[in-house]
């Protein structure tokens, strides 16, 4: 005799069905959330020393001087050009600088005058007045000057130095205003002025009275046609 029981089946299946539906949806929750590793994984290398085939703070190239100069070559400098054949402090006064000696030539090296080097074009000085050039007086002269000359005599000169009023050189032409007294002459009548500070062009008036007396004015126009510009002296002779 055995004694039996009896087993209600669906309640047991029920309980383990909620049992897996919980589990379930804990694992799906778990899916969302992020993974946690107490352990971070290192990596460590070892760079060696300088001379196993690397090379620390870049390119250790260094210039033969052993200095950080320039290394670059201007390719304006001639063939066979000797550097140390003009002095370092020459032209550091600067293009309009004055008074300090030496020579006022091109700064650029290879560029000082000498036999090699060949005057082309606008360079030539001009030696004549260009046919058709006008001198017309300004009507308030940059200056006035007085002199005397005997009557009899072969005439007088006067030494006029004109101060450079252009930023560059300039070719001037120089001649009396067809107003003026006849017995007025300027030479050179045409030359090339300096840069303004540079020296003065030096003109020569003369007045050859033959033998007449009395007060001549004469009106000079120096014309700059580059520069789009004149200067005007009013000269005034007295003959006796």
């Amino acid at each position: 005799f055995f004694p039996y029981f009896f087993i209600d089946t669906s309640t047991i299946t029920m309980k383990i069905s909620a049992i897996l539906a919980a589990a379930t949806a804990i694992s799906g929750t778990s899916a969302f959330a992020p993974a946690t590793n107490p352990h971070r994984a290192m990596t460590a290398i070892n760079l060696g020393s300088e001379g196993d085939n690397i090379e620390f703070g870049g390119n250790s190239w260094k210039p033969k001087s052993e200095t950080m100069g320039s290394t670059d070559v201007g390719d304006y400098f001639p063939e066979g050009y000797d550097k140390n054949a003009v002095e370092f402090t020459e032209g550091m006064g600067g293009s309009q600088a004055v008074g300090g000696g030496g020579d006022r030539g091109p700064a650029l090296p290879g560029m000082e005058p000498n036999e090699d080097v060949v005057m082309m074009g606008g360079i030539e000085e001009k030696s004549e007045i260009p046919k058709g050039m006008e001198f017309v007086m300004s009507s308030v002269p940059d200056g006035e000057i007085a002199m005397d000359v005997a009557s009899n005599s072969k005439g007088a000169e006067l030494l006029l130095s004109v101060k450079p009023v252009c930023m560059g050189f300039e070719d001037y032409f120089a001649a009396f205003a067809p107003d003026s007294h006849e017995s007025f002459s300027v030479s050179p009548v045409a030359g090339r002025m300096d840069r303004r500070g540079g020296e003065t062009t030096d003109l020569m008036v003369v007045c050859e009275a033959n033998g007449k007396a009395g007060t001549f004015v004469g009106n000079l126009v120096i014309n700059l046609p580059e520069d789009n510009s004149k200067i005007c002296y009013k000269i005034t002779a007295t003959a006796y």
